[in-house]
Protein backbone atom coordinates (compact mmCIF):
# COMPACT_ATOMS: atom_id res chain seq x y z
CA UNK A 1 0.00 0.00 0.00
CA UNK A 2 1.26 3.44 -1.18
CA UNK A 3 1.80 6.11 1.42
CA UNK A 4 0.92 8.73 -0.69
CA UNK A 5 -2.47 7.68 -1.67
CA UNK A 6 -5.08 10.32 -1.86
CA UNK A 7 -8.81 9.25 -1.36
CA UNK A 8 -9.56 13.23 -2.22
CA UNK A 9 -9.01 11.93 -5.99
CA UNK A 10 -11.83 9.73 -5.74
CA UNK A 11 -14.50 12.59 -4.53
CA UNK A 12 -17.10 14.00 -7.20
CA UNK A 13 -16.48 17.32 -6.81
CA UNK A 14 -19.47 18.62 -9.27
CA UNK A 15 -22.90 17.85 -8.46
CA UNK A 16 -23.87 15.50 -11.57
CA UNK A 17 -27.32 15.64 -13.16
CA UNK A 18 -29.97 13.68 -11.66
CA UNK A 19 -33.56 13.39 -12.35
CA UNK A 20 -35.13 11.16 -8.74
CA UNK A 21 -37.34 8.26 -10.26
CA UNK A 22 -39.00 7.38 -6.69
CA UNK A 23 -38.14 7.71 -3.30
CA UNK A 24 -34.58 6.26 -3.61
CA UNK A 25 -32.30 9.14 -2.32
CA UNK A 26 -34.04 9.09 0.72
CA UNK A 27 -33.67 5.52 1.09
CA UNK A 28 -29.95 5.06 -0.53
CA UNK A 29 -29.48 7.89 2.26
CA UNK A 30 -31.10 5.48 5.13
CA UNK A 31 -29.34 2.58 4.35
CA UNK A 32 -25.83 4.99 3.97
CA UNK A 33 -26.35 5.85 7.66
CA UNK A 34 -26.91 2.47 8.52
CA UNK A 35 -23.54 1.39 6.16
CA UNK A 36 -25.64 -1.10 4.87
CA UNK A 37 -24.95 -2.60 1.37
CA UNK A 38 -27.03 -1.65 -1.21
CA UNK A 39 -27.74 -3.80 -4.46
CA UNK A 40 -28.98 -1.64 -7.80
CA UNK A 41 -30.49 -3.35 -10.07
CA UNK A 42 -31.69 -1.53 -13.62
CA UNK A 43 -31.95 -1.83 -17.10
CA UNK A 44 -29.08 -0.77 -19.05
CA UNK A 45 -28.51 3.04 -19.60
CA UNK A 46 -31.75 3.26 -16.82
CA UNK A 47 -29.49 5.61 -14.86
CA UNK A 48 -28.05 3.53 -11.88
CA UNK A 49 -24.66 4.56 -12.19
CA UNK A 50 -25.45 8.59 -12.57
CA UNK A 51 -27.53 7.81 -9.49
CA UNK A 52 -24.54 6.29 -7.73
CA UNK A 53 -22.26 9.22 -8.40
CA UNK A 54 -25.03 11.52 -7.73
CA UNK A 55 -25.36 9.94 -3.89
CA UNK A 56 -21.31 10.08 -3.34
CA UNK A 57 -21.64 13.62 -4.44
CA UNK A 58 -23.96 14.33 -2.18
CA UNK A 59 -22.79 12.85 0.93
CA UNK A 60 -19.31 14.04 0.25
CA UNK A 61 -18.21 10.61 0.48
CA UNK A 62 -15.02 9.56 -2.27
CA UNK A 63 -16.14 7.19 -4.90
CA UNK A 64 -14.19 3.56 -6.41
CA UNK A 65 -16.13 2.33 -9.19
CA UNK A 66 -15.24 -0.85 -10.82
CA UNK A 67 -16.40 -2.11 -14.07
CA UNK A 68 -16.60 -6.03 -13.52
CA UNK A 69 -15.85 -8.15 -16.32
CA UNK A 70 -15.78 -11.98 -16.57
CA UNK A 71 -11.88 -11.96 -16.24
CA UNK A 72 -11.85 -10.18 -13.14
CA UNK A 73 -10.24 -12.11 -10.73
CA UNK A 74 -10.60 -11.70 -7.02
CA UNK A 75 -6.95 -10.09 -6.47
CA UNK A 76 -7.91 -7.59 -8.97
CA UNK A 77 -10.51 -6.18 -6.46
CA UNK A 78 -8.50 -6.75 -3.04
CA UNK A 79 -5.04 -6.25 -4.49
CA UNK A 80 -1.35 -8.25 -5.22
CA UNK A 81 2.12 -8.31 -4.91
CA UNK A 82 4.06 -6.24 -7.52
CA UNK A 83 7.49 -6.46 -8.71
CA UNK A 84 9.37 -3.10 -8.63
CA UNK A 85 13.30 -2.69 -8.28
CA UNK A 86 13.21 -3.16 -4.76
CA UNK A 87 11.56 -7.05 -4.98
CA UNK A 88 8.70 -7.26 -4.21
CA UNK A 89 5.71 -4.39 -3.09
CA UNK A 90 2.02 -4.96 -2.05
CA UNK A 91 -0.60 -3.07 -3.88
CA UNK A 92 -4.14 -2.53 -2.41
CA UNK A 93 -6.83 -3.21 -5.16
CA UNK A 94 -9.85 -0.85 -5.53
CA UNK A 95 -12.10 -3.01 -3.05
CA UNK A 96 -9.03 -2.57 -0.28
CA UNK A 97 -8.26 0.80 -0.65
CA UNK A 98 -12.31 2.16 -0.41
CA UNK A 99 -12.73 -0.23 2.52
CA UNK A 100 -9.29 1.31 4.53
CA UNK A 101 -9.89 4.70 3.40
CA UNK A 102 -13.99 5.29 4.04
CA UNK A 103 -14.80 5.41 0.55
CA UNK A 104 -18.06 4.10 -1.26
CA UNK A 105 -17.13 1.51 -3.46
CA UNK A 106 -19.60 0.63 -6.30
CA UNK A 107 -19.28 -3.04 -8.12
CA UNK A 108 -21.04 -2.02 -12.07
CA UNK A 109 -22.58 -5.12 -13.30
CA UNK A 110 -21.50 -7.66 -10.92
CA UNK A 111 -22.82 -10.62 -12.44
CA UNK A 112 -20.04 -9.88 -15.34
CA UNK A 113 -17.58 -11.29 -12.41
CA UNK A 114 -17.18 -14.85 -11.47
CA UNK A 115 -18.98 -16.31 -8.74
CA UNK A 116 -15.73 -17.26 -7.10
CA UNK A 117 -14.47 -13.73 -7.25
CA UNK A 118 -17.34 -11.84 -5.73
CA UNK A 119 -16.95 -14.28 -2.62
CA UNK A 120 -14.47 -11.79 -1.27
CA UNK A 121 -16.79 -9.09 -0.71
CA UNK A 122 -19.31 -11.42 1.89
CA UNK A 123 -16.87 -10.08 5.14
CA UNK A 124 -17.54 -6.70 4.07
CA UNK A 125 -21.39 -7.22 4.24
CA UNK A 126 -22.24 -8.02 7.56
CA UNK A 127 -21.72 -7.30 11.00
CA UNK A 128 -17.51 -7.98 10.73
CA UNK A 129 -17.22 -5.19 8.19
CA UNK A 130 -13.45 -7.01 7.51
CA UNK A 131 -11.66 -7.81 4.30
CA UNK A 132 -9.06 -10.67 5.16
CA UNK A 133 -5.83 -9.99 2.45
CA UNK A 134 -4.78 -13.78 2.59
CA UNK A 135 -1.74 -13.59 0.69
CA UNK A 136 -0.40 -10.57 2.91
CA UNK A 137 -1.67 -12.26 6.16
CA UNK A 138 -3.81 -8.54 7.20
CA UNK A 139 -7.42 -8.30 8.08
CA UNK A 140 -8.53 -4.99 6.77
CA UNK A 141 -11.31 -3.51 9.02
CA UNK A 142 -13.67 -1.34 7.34
CA UNK A 143 -13.13 2.48 7.95
CA UNK A 144 -16.15 3.65 9.63
CA UNK A 145 -17.35 5.77 6.03
CA UNK A 146 -17.28 2.33 3.86
CA UNK A 147 -19.81 1.34 1.62
CA UNK A 148 -20.42 -1.46 -0.59
CA UNK A 149 -23.03 -1.03 -3.45
CA UNK A 150 -23.12 -3.18 -6.27
CA UNK A 151 -25.84 -2.98 -9.83
CA UNK A 152 -26.57 -5.33 -12.60
CA UNK A 153 -29.30 -5.91 -15.04
CA UNK A 154 -31.93 -8.49 -14.24
CA UNK A 155 -32.59 -8.92 -17.84
CA UNK A 156 -29.57 -9.93 -18.82
CA UNK A 157 -29.58 -12.78 -16.09
CA UNK A 158 -29.01 -16.68 -16.32
CA UNK A 159 -27.97 -20.04 -14.94
CA UNK A 160 -24.35 -18.94 -15.56
CA UNK A 161 -24.25 -15.53 -14.52
CA UNK A 162 -26.70 -14.90 -11.69
CA UNK A 163 -25.78 -13.54 -8.18
CA UNK A 164 -25.67 -16.66 -5.58
CA UNK A 165 -28.60 -16.46 -2.74
CA UNK A 166 -25.87 -15.85 -0.15
CA UNK A 167 -24.71 -12.79 -1.94
CA UNK A 168 -27.64 -11.18 -2.79
CA UNK A 169 -29.31 -11.67 0.68
CA UNK A 170 -26.29 -9.41 2.47
CA UNK A 171 -27.80 -6.80 0.64
CA UNK A 172 -30.89 -3.95 0.83
CA UNK A 173 -32.00 -3.47 -2.46
CA UNK A 174 -33.36 -0.16 -4.82
CA UNK A 175 -34.74 -1.40 -8.39
CA UNK A 176 -35.06 1.37 -11.46
CA UNK A 177 -36.60 1.19 -14.66
CA UNK A 178 -36.50 3.73 -17.34
CA UNK A 179 -38.02 7.35 -16.03
CA UNK A 180 -41.61 7.96 -16.83
CA UNK A 181 -42.14 9.77 -19.95
CA UNK A 182 -42.19 13.40 -19.20
CA UNK A 183 -39.39 12.56 -16.72
CA UNK A 184 -37.31 10.95 -19.24
CA UNK A 185 -38.25 14.40 -21.98
CA UNK A 186 -37.06 16.52 -19.08
CA UNK A 187 -33.31 14.64 -18.48
CA UNK A 188 -32.84 14.72 -22.40
CA UNK A 189 -33.85 18.22 -22.73
CA UNK A 190 -31.16 18.91 -19.68
CA UNK A 191 -28.42 16.62 -20.51
CA UNK A 192 -28.85 16.74 -24.13
CA UNK A 193 -29.87 20.71 -24.83
CA UNK A 194 -32.67 19.77 -27.17
CA UNK A 195 -36.33 21.28 -27.04
CA UNK A 196 -38.83 20.18 -25.27
CA UNK A 197 -40.74 18.85 -28.63
CA UNK A 198 -37.67 16.81 -30.07
CA UNK A 199 -37.04 15.15 -26.44
CA UNK A 200 -40.63 14.22 -26.27
CA UNK A 201 -40.19 12.77 -29.87
CA UNK A 202 -37.15 10.74 -28.55
CA UNK A 203 -39.00 9.51 -25.92
CA UNK A 204 -41.90 8.05 -27.74
CA UNK A 205 -39.73 6.36 -30.17
CA UNK A 206 -37.83 4.72 -27.23
CA UNK A 207 -41.38 3.73 -25.94
CA UNK A 208 -42.36 1.89 -29.41
CA UNK A 209 -38.66 0.30 -29.06
CA UNK A 210 -39.29 -0.85 -25.58
CA UNK A 211 -42.30 -2.69 -26.50
CA UNK A 212 -40.40 -5.02 -28.55
CA UNK A 213 -38.38 -6.53 -25.31
CA UNK A 214 -38.80 -9.92 -25.49
CA UNK A 215 -40.27 -9.85 -29.39
CA UNK A 216 -37.06 -9.54 -30.89
CA UNK A 217 -35.05 -7.12 -29.10
CA UNK A 218 -33.22 -8.27 -25.70
CA UNK A 219 -33.19 -5.01 -24.21
CA UNK A 220 -35.39 -1.71 -25.18
CA UNK A 221 -33.53 1.86 -26.25
CA UNK A 222 -32.23 3.38 -23.21
CA UNK A 223 -32.40 7.15 -21.74
CA UNK A 224 -29.02 6.75 -22.30
CA UNK A 225 -28.86 6.23 -26.02
CA UNK A 226 -31.35 8.91 -26.30
CA UNK A 227 -29.06 11.16 -24.93
CA UNK A 228 -26.91 10.50 -27.56
CA UNK A 229 -29.42 10.81 -30.48
CA UNK A 230 -30.31 14.86 -28.96
CA UNK A 231 -26.49 15.11 -28.53
CA UNK A 232 -25.93 14.68 -32.17
CA UNK A 233 -28.97 16.63 -33.15
CA UNK A 234 -27.12 19.46 -31.14
CA UNK A 235 -24.38 18.92 -33.79
CA UNK A 236 -26.44 19.75 -36.93
CA UNK A 237 -26.58 16.22 -37.62
CA UNK A 238 -30.84 15.58 -39.08
CA UNK A 239 -33.28 13.89 -36.51
CA UNK A 240 -33.37 10.69 -38.60
CA UNK A 241 -29.79 10.14 -39.19
CA UNK A 242 -29.17 10.65 -35.56
CA UNK A 243 -31.55 8.62 -34.14
CA UNK A 244 -30.48 5.33 -36.71
CA UNK A 245 -27.52 5.81 -35.73
CA UNK A 246 -27.90 6.09 -31.86
CA UNK A 247 -30.59 4.12 -31.31
CA UNK A 248 -31.39 1.55 -34.07
CA UNK A 249 -27.80 0.13 -34.81
CA UNK A 250 -26.18 -0.21 -31.58
CA UNK A 251 -29.27 -2.13 -30.35
CA UNK A 252 -29.60 -4.66 -33.30
CA UNK A 253 -28.60 -6.21 -36.13
CA UNK A 254 -31.68 -8.10 -37.08
CA UNK A 255 -33.22 -6.48 -40.23
CA UNK A 256 -36.82 -6.59 -39.43
CA UNK A 257 -36.48 -4.98 -35.96
CA UNK A 258 -34.38 -2.62 -37.74
CA UNK A 259 -36.91 -1.77 -40.10
CA UNK A 260 -39.75 -1.75 -37.31
CA UNK A 261 -37.61 1.19 -35.97
CA UNK A 262 -36.71 3.01 -38.79
CA UNK A 263 -40.35 3.12 -39.52
CA UNK A 264 -41.23 4.23 -35.92
CA UNK A 265 -38.79 6.74 -36.62
CA UNK A 266 -39.40 7.74 -39.80
CA UNK A 267 -43.19 8.83 -38.49
CA UNK A 268 -42.10 10.32 -35.55
CA UNK A 269 -39.67 13.04 -37.30
CA UNK A 270 -42.30 13.19 -40.14
CA UNK A 271 -41.29 16.38 -42.46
Amino acid sequence: MSDTFDIDAFRVTREPYYHPQHNEIILFEAAWRLRLPVMVKGPTGCGKSRFIEYMAWRLQKPLITVACNEDMTAADLVGRYLLDVNGTRWADGPLTLAARYGAICYLDEIVEARQDTTVVIHPLTDYRRTLPLDKKGELVMAHPDFQLVISYNPGYQSLMKDLKQSTKQRFTGLSFDYPLPAAEATILQQESHVDEQVAARLVQIAQTARALKGHGLDEGISTRLLVYAGQLMTQGIAAREACRMALVQPISDDADICDTLNHAIDAVFDA
